[in-house]
């Protein structure tokens, strides 16, 4: 347990369960409550999204005016409570309570009038955390401002901002006009403050005016500073060098667990894997319809695009689906890709099943029951799916990138140690050369077995991640106190 003066308000655009597409939600609900349980006060807010009043009985707790588009606008300041952690809600009709929770013309104006609501309810509500955490480029602008519009208001004097970065790719970049829309002054306008490529960048806000910018990984940390994959802030990145850092995601592993787990067809551990999998792998063979037998099932769960290296798996299975392999992909994303994937399960029925849709029951049912699971991304942040696979002793081949360098140590066939496959060049001969590589090792059942329980051995807990931000927290706050052990 640490000092209880550590007060954390954490923001975030997604948490799950209340709203989320991925990583960024998964992380809001794991990180704070593992905060938590280190002691932590920490609470939580978010947009109050349509759909999750429905859900979750929210208490209203104050209504707020927040001036932007010219017009005062009505904020409704909502809270949840579950066990030690509190959640609040910006509710906006005008705003929020839509059918989606991205991808329209004025979300500049949206998350903008979200980061002023998250400062002003501060004060309204009398929360007075030591360090304001937010994540990506939605609230990016809440260290601006608190910076550049608050830092003269006592209450907010001595409140430190930790920025973290889960995808540098998206970056809320915006025409200029947007800060005469959010009332703030076109004096910001400016290289060294927001001004990027003639618009204004969210993002660039959150890392030049924030305490400490984290990563979601140590290797990524180091690959958005260099050209290839700093998507234009590069620069910005690598002038900002000395408060960034990077902190590996870890996973919930009693949520995630293949013994207790409510959506697979047989629970197993690390005694009994080897004859669950492959009931398990039987199982799902019928359920999809494909021919059961005991070939490689090899798995993917992935959003459907560049990123996540799918024009490679799909050149990879054209290379392989005429062997004695059998390819399941469950997915959504580019049309492109969604139609190009529905092609190869139309030519290779007997080898290639693809589900284009979001399915938690249908995902676990393949983490438990694939031999192999495939990542293959053109680079990755941190990535969670393949320590997903790992948890349930499905062994991950993965591009040696971001988090996935991170996470996946390459399998040494002569110490037995390691939990994977890891290529190095986005290059489809090299990903072909790991599969295969995997595959004549997936034909001895003795190293094969030993992968399996050296991937559901390794752990990436919430635990050790928490604790590395905790001594971050602390190193802000100058705290003097003896810094946490972190395994």
């Amino acid at each position: 347990m640490i000092n209880d003066k550590l007060n954390i308000l954490y923001a975030s655009v997604e948490i799950a369960p209340f709203a989320s597409t991925g990583g960024l939600g998964d992380v809001g609900d794991s990180l704070p409550e593992e905060l938590a349980n280190n002691g932590l006060n920490i609470a939580r807010v978010m947009p109050k999204f349509k759909g999750i009043e429905e859900k979750w009985a929210l208490k209203k707790s104050v209504s707020i005016i927040i001036k932007v588009e010219g017009k005062a606008n009505v904020v409704d300041i909502y809270k949840y409570k579950e066990k030690n952690l509190t959640t609040y809600f910006v509710g906006s009709k005008d705003y929020f309570e839509r059918d989606n929770y991205y991808g329209y013309s004025d979300d500049n104006i949206r998350f903008g009038l979200f980061s002023k609501a998250v400062l002003e309810m501060l004060i309204i509500l009398k929360i007075k955390p030591n360090i304001l955490h937010v994540n990506d480029w939605h609230v990016g602008l809440i260290p601006f401002i608190l910076k550049k519009e608050y830092s003269h208001i006592e209450f907010y004097k001595d409140l430190k901002t930790v920025y973290t970065i889960h995808n540098l790719q998206y970056q809320g970049a915006f025409d200029n006009g947007t800060l005469n829309k959010l009332n703030l002054s076109y004096e910001y306008f400016d290289i060294d403050i927001l001004e990027y490529y003639g618009k204004i960048c969210y993002m660039k806000a959150g890392i030049i005016c924030s305490d400490l910018v984290t990563t979601v990984s140590d290797n990524y940390a180091k690959e958005i500073q260099t050209p290839k994959y700093g998507y234009g802030l590069d620069g910005v990145l690598r002038k900002y060098k000395n408060k960034i850092c990077g902190i590996v995601n870890g996973i919930n592993y009693d949520k995630f667990n293949p013994q207790t787990d409510k959506y697979i067809y047989y629970n197993y551990n690390e005694d009994n894997v080897i004859f669950a999998k492959k009931e398990n792998k039987h199982n799902l063979q019928k359920e999809v319809d494909l021919p059961i037998k005991n070939v490689p099932l090899i798995g993917m769960v992935s959003r459907l695009s560049q990123q996540k290296g799918i024009d490679l798996c799909i050149k990879a299975i054209e290379k392989l689906a005429n062997s004695e392999i059998q390819f399941i992909i469950l997915g959504t994303g580019e049309k492109l890709y969604e139609d190009e994937l529905a092609r190869l399960s139309d030519k290779y029925p007997m080898n290639v099943k693809v589900i284009i849709e979001f399915n938690q029951k249908i995902a676990r049912q393949i983490y438990s029951s694939s031999d192999i699971f495939l990542m293959p991304s053109l680079f990755e942040p941190c990535g969670l799916s393949q320590i997903y696979s790992m948890r349930f002793g499905t062994v991950p081949i993965v591009r040696k990138t971001g988090g996935l360098a991170d996470t996946v140590k390459p399998f040494n066939i002569d110490k037995l140690i390691g939990t994977g496959f890891v290529f190095e060049e986005y290059d489809v001969e090299q990903f072909v050369k790991a599969i295969n590589k995997a595959l004549k090792i997936y034909w001895d059942s003795n190293k094969w077995n030993n992968l399996i329980n050296n991937c559901m051995e390794e752990r990436f807990s919430w635990e050790n991640s928490a604790k590395q931000y905790i001594n971050k927290y602390k190193q802000l706050l100058d705290y003097d106190d003896v810094t946490i052990k972190t395994t």
